[in-house]
């Protein structure tokens, strides 16, 4: 079964996840610049079969628009367009970025790893995937 492969949208960063082959659970994989990102997302869709993109977005659940709506709104045209026959799916962030740091805590990793930067983005987009996987169900 194609996985999927998921972004945390950030200016200066972004994290992204992947599911496993059967496309159950989701893992953080990378964070990589924007400038980065397609050669990035390109190896990844190269190396395994790929269903789609999930890309986080804020707000989707009350209908607010964030700061970096605009933004990510860019980035999924882009990955669109890069790849014309993925689909994409959008999935509400809010609170991500909490989420990954209590779960970073929880998982028992040293308080110098959590302040890497970039650890916090690919968790978030875990959490993203993995809100994907468990709506779909």
């Amino acid at each position: 079964m194609p996985r999927f492969i998921a972004f945390d949208y950030g200016k200066s960063r972004i994290g992204i996840a992947v599911t496993d082959t059967g496309a159950l659970i989701a893992s953080p994989e990378c964070t990589c610049s924007p400038s980065e990102c397609p050669e990035v997302v390109r190896r990844l869709v190269e190396a395994e079969p790929c269903a789609g993109f999930v890309i986080g977005k804020p707000g989707l659940i009350t209908g607010t628009v964030a700061d970096s709506t605009a933004d990510i709104d860019h980035f999924a045209r882009a990955l669109q367009k890069q790849f014309p026959k993925m689909a994409l799916h959008f999935v509400d962030e809010d609170h991500t970025s909490r989420e990954a740091s209590l779960a970073m805590v929880q998982g028992g990793m040293r308080k110098s790893k959590r302040r890497e930067k970039g650890n916090i983005d690919k968790v978030a987009a875990a959490i993203i995937l993995q809100r994907f996987l468990d709506g779909r169900g």
